[in-house]
């Protein structure tokens, strides 16, 4: 689905191929990283998303569940109960983060096994990544306001007066509006999907 503060200014079509680009850069980068299991929560259907074709064929090496719940805090806590299922620790990315390297997400993971929960601040206040090995942990989620400037700063309040320690990783500019694609862009990979089509665009 496209990002709705870029449609605003670029329009629905060009947002969602943008949107597509930064999903299936996100993809490569989560199925090159040596890990036990890979899930992906959509929301919506894929039959009239931009490159929908090679998005379900990317997602062919992942299982897909059904984002649930009312709100956005709600969809990321149930998220992570749905990736627990496997039994494993749970590292959660969005697809806002296109430049996010296998190296980058694989040391993330090494951190989180030996820590109690990992995360990673976007420069813009929120958060691009967070990691835990209880699915219960990811509950405290569901009381912090989502899509706010402080959204980073009150995740980390929340798991620490639930007794979580966490880690901080490697913050990282993340895309919401259109002034954040240039940043983005200058982390990109040159042959990345998301570098190609911005470039492209102008």
């Amino acid at each position: 689905r496209a990002k709705t503060r870029l449609a605003a200014t670029l329009g629905d079509r060009v947002a969602a191929e943008i949107a597509a680009a930064a999903l299936l850069d996100t993809l490569d980068a989560v199925a090159a990283v040596p890990v036990a299991a890979r899930v992906v929560a959509l929301t919506g259907t894929l039959d009239n998303a931009a490159g929908f074709a090679e998005i379900r064929e990317r997602l062919a090496a992942f299982t897909v569940v059904e984002q649930r719940g009312d709100d956005f805090a709600d969809r990321l806590a149930n998220a992570h109960a749905d990736a627990a299922r496997a039994g494993y620790p749970v590292l959660q990315i969005g697809m806002d983060t296109p430049q996010v390297s296998a190296e980058l997400l694989a040391e993330c993971a090494r951190r989180l096994l030996e820590t109690t929960a990992v995360l990673g601040m976007a420069l813009d206040g929120g958060w691009w990544l967070l990691g835990v090995h209880d699915p219960e942990t990811a509950q405290c989620l569901r009381g912090v306001p989502m899509s706010q400037s402080d959204t980073g700063d009150l995740t980390r309040k929340a798991l620490h007066d639930n007794g979580i320690d966490v880690t901080l990783v490697q913050p990282l500019a993340d895309i919401d509006v259109i002034e954040d694609v240039a940043g983005v862009l200058e982390a990109c990979d040159p042959a990345s999907r998301f570098a190609r089509l911005t470039r492209m665009l102008g």
